[in-house]
C-alpha cells in the first residue's frame, strides 16, 4: 500500500538547441500488491518513451524516484510554469 501519492512532471527548454523535453514519474500500486515506478520522457508534444520498475517495498521505489529527480534537476529540468 502506498502511503502518499508521488507524481512529478518537469520540463527542460533550450531554444538555442531546439530543445523542448519533458520527464514524468509516478509511483502507483500494482494489482499484485507491489509498487510500480513509471517513468515517461521525450520531446514535448510527442508520445515519448516509457519504462516501468516494479518493487516489493515502497521505500525502494521512493529512493529511485528521488535519485532520478536529483539527476534531472542537475541537468536543468524545472517544474512547469
Amino acid at each position: 500500500m502506498i502511503t502518499q501519492p508521488y507524481h512529478l512532471y518537469v520540463e527542460r527548454h533550450d531554444p538555442s538547441q531546439n530543445m523542448a523535453r519533458f520527464y514524468a514519474m509516478a509511483i502507483e500500486p500494482t494489482l499484485f500488491g507491489h509498487v510500480c515506478l513509471t517513468r515517461r520522457w521525450g520531446r514535448i508534444g510527442a508520445r515519448g518513451q516509457t519504462k516501468q520498475h516494479s518493487f516489493t517495498y515502497e521505500h525502494d521505489a521512493v529512493a529511485l524516484f528521488l535519485a532520478v529527480l536529483r539527476q534531472k534537476r542537475k541537468r536543468g529540468y524545472t517544474s512547469r510554469g
